[in-house]
């Protein structure tokens, strides 16, 4: 199971930081963005598993491929934005991680106005 190699590397990377830290401090952010980087290449077949499914159900319901491109990208950005406001956590910068959760924030809105408009044209067309 692929969780227990992503545990597995998530403890090194944390031991090896830590090491480092003490040796080197200015490459302990290196070896962790390193391993997070590692880990999120173990959930590229998941990643692509989920879109699999994604893309039948858009395909049974028969919904816009517009559609499912913004939640996608809503989704991604939203992880993205998480794993990245996490890197800038650990490595000191809480300030530049608000931003950047801001930023990411900010963007969702952004892709997701084109949905709720849909969503209350359709409301408005059933509303006598």
């Amino acid at each position: 199971m692929d969780i227990f190699k992503i545990l597995a590397i998530a403890i090194l990377t944390c031991i090896a930081s830590l090491i480092v830290k003490q040796v080197k401090p200015e490459f302990a952010s290196i070896v962790a963005i390193s391993g997070g980087i590692v880990i999120l290449l173990f959930l590229i077949n998941y990643v692509d598993g989920i879109l699999d499914v994604f893309r039948g159900l858009v395909q049974k319901a028969n919904l816009s491929p517009t559609l499912f491109s913004s939640i996608l990208k809503i989704i991604g950005i939203g992880y993205l934005t998480e794993f990245t406001a996490n890197i800038c956590s650990d490595c000191g910068l809480s300030s530049l991680a608000s931003k950047v959760g801001l930023a990411g924030k900010i963007i969702i809105l952004f892709l997701a106005l084109p949905i709720v408009t849909n969503l209350l044209d359709v409301l408005m067309g059933i509303l006598p």
